[in-house]
């Protein structure tokens, strides 16, 4: 649940997407995923689930390298890929480096890999900065969601608790919706770096927990940073992180404050009916100084757009919890038609990471498409 608990759903369309779910039923997750409009292994179940993916992988013949981190590359005389280093770190605790030669290299990196980015601009592979979108995690009493989209039948146990999806476009042109939601679930801490509070949320497999969440986020555009560094996105988010890490007070403890309180710029105190589930407790607090102005003032002419597409949504008494910022990567590894990055040949930038996926299934699909690139470049070769 750190990091992912195996959301299955996506906007996207692809004909890989039935082997992608048969395969996570064949590594131990539900069958009902297969049919579930919006399929869900579970933080529970998907630790189980991975496992089972690194043996297929190695009895597939592959290697699963860990505690290896990626540390460096080296270009050919023509600008193409000819050897990575890669840092081991040992069980004693020693660093061990290593030259691979190789031609090609599927770099998925994930979209917090801070430091395989700022390497990648040291040595002068392409990039640009994307739109990504930060915010904060919301908390709702799951009866509350129930009975606002179930009405009569809120407490229905055949219909199981309630998720939602909500977007709104705003008279600005800036844009708030609903990230990753959590029906019965929890919100958990998803810091990947020191001095910094990150919010992500969970569900395990039967989604039978009080509250409901989601992220509420607020698009950031390449226009709204500063300067020129392609990795300035990064750096908000970072930025973001370690004031949320302050307002909290440390000790990784999260600043929170009541959606009424947030609506009325004003200090919160303490809880009402919606308890937060943040496993390292909160600060109640102000989340004025966690989050760009411009992210505040979308959010809060958001919400009560919000509340009359899901009634109760702008509920005073809502949670919330930040700061949420790692929904997506702030750059893309640019890539050409064949796959490739367009100025360091044997370089296969895939999925989330380099800015061409938005979820477990899209970047399950697009490693499968970049994959199937891969063989036909060298079967033409």
């Amino acid at each position: 649940g750190t990091f992912s608990d195996g959301k299955l759903n996506t906007g996207t369309k692809s004909a890989s997407h039935r082997f992608i779910l048969e395969t996570f039923v064949k590594a131990g997750a539900q069958k009902n995923i297969l049919w579930d409009a919006k399929p869900h292994v579970g933080s529970d179940v998907l630790p189980a689930v991975v496992t089972n993916i690194v043996t297929m992988i190695e009895e597939a013949g592959g290697t699963v390298a860990f505690r290896t981190k990626l540390a460096s590359l080296e270009r050919a005389s023509d600008g193409s890929l000819s050897a990575i280093q890669v840092e081991k770190t040992t069980p004693d605790g020693s660093v061990q480096t290593e030259t691979v030669q190789t031609r090609t290299v599927i770099l998925a990196t994930g979209h917090s890999s801070r430091d395989t980015y700022v390497m990648l601009k040291d040595k002068g592979i392409s990039m640009e900065r994307k739109t990504f979108a930060m915010g904060v995690r919301i908390e709702h009493l799951q009866s509350q969601i129930n009975k606002s989209l179930y009405g009569p039948e809120a407490t229905n146990p055949v219909l199981g608790a309630a998720p939602y999806k909500l977007s709104v476009h705003l008279p600005s042109g800036r844009s708030a919706f609903s990230f990753c939601m959590c029906p019965g679930g929890y919100v958990v801490s998803a810091a990947s770096e020191k001095d910094g509070v990150v919010t992500n949320g969970m569900s395990l497999s039967d989604r039978a927990g009080k509250n409901a969440n989601s992220g509420l986020l607020a698009n950031v555009y390449p226009e709204d940073l500063p300067g020129d560094d392609v990795l300035a996105g990064i750096e908000l988010q970072r930025s973001c992180e370690q004031a949320a890490f302050k307002a909290g007070g440390g000790s990784y403890v999260a600043p929170a404050q009541l959606v009424g309180d947030f609506l009325n710029k004003k200090v919160s105190t303490g809880p009402r009916s919606v308890k937060p589930t943040y496993p390292r407790g909160v600060t109640w607090t102000s989340l004025e100084d966690c989050l760009p102005p411009y992210i505040l003032q979308t959010l809060r002419e958001a919400l009560p757009i919000m509340d009359k597409k899901l009634h109760g949504f702008a509920h005073p008494d809502a949670v919330l919890t930040g700061v949420e910022t790692r929904s997506s990567s702030p750059v893309r590894i640019t890539r050409d038609e064949t796959g490739q990055s367009i100025n360091t040949p044997g370089i296969w930038p895939v999925g989330e990471g380099a800015g061409y996926a938005g979820g477990i299934m899209s970047a399950a699909a697009d490693g499968i498409r970049m994959a199937e690139l891969v063989v036909e470049h060298y079967n033409n070769a």
